[in-house]
């Protein structure tokens, strides 16, 4: 019974072939990530010298067969490195994370509120009251003019681009409901 119970421990211990090869890809995805970045963006991450040179000597191979050797060394060299923080600065890079992502639906919604509602604007002066809500005002009055003569959307996204300005990007200005 000991050595039955010793043996399912065992197995749980152990990580299945086919999962270890699924993380060593996803490692290489990040190494080739790391490859296609500019020396000042790879400088942010502080990688080991080790890494840092089988990813600069990656960017010179031009040959594939090569390339996708020293991309499976790279993810090699991956496992020593935390690659949290990597895949974090990546998002963030990409603007896929999700607070960033958050951030622009938020505006988005300010956007739409602002643009429908009349009551809108003094809740949005209440709430962000750094803005320049005469910039916003006249942009709101733009982009009802554009609309009503079929013009292309200048003030819409000009709206948008000053909303971005004026709402800061924080988690806590996030969780704000919007009616």
């Amino acid at each position: 019974m000991q050595n039955a119970l010793n043996n399912d421990l065992k197995q749980d211990a152990t990580t299945s072939k086919t999962k270890i090869k699924q993380e060593m890809h996803a490692l290489q995805k990040i190494g080739e990530r790391l490859v296609e970045l500019s020396p000042q963006q790879l400088a942010e991450f502080f990688l080991p010298d080790t890494l840092m040179g089988a990813i600069i000597e990656a960017k010179q191979i031009r040959k594939h067969g090569a390339r996708r050797r020293q991309i499976q060394f790279i993810g090699k060299l991956m496992r020593e490195v935390d690659v949290g923080q990597i895949q974090k600065k990546l998002s963030a890079w990409d603007g896929t994370s999700k607070q960033h992502i958050a951030w622009i639906h938020l505006i988005e919604r300010w956007r739409n509120c602002l643009l429908k509602d009349n009551y809108a604007f003094a809740e949005f002066a209440q709430e962000y009251p750094a803005a320049d809500l005469q910039r916003i005002r006249t942009l709101v009055r733009n982009v009802h003019k554009e609309m009503s003569t079929n013009k292309p959307p200048k003030s819409f996204r000009a709206l948008f681009h000053e909303l971005q300005i004026n709402i800061p990007e924080t988690s806590e200005q996030n969780d704000v409901v919007i009616k």
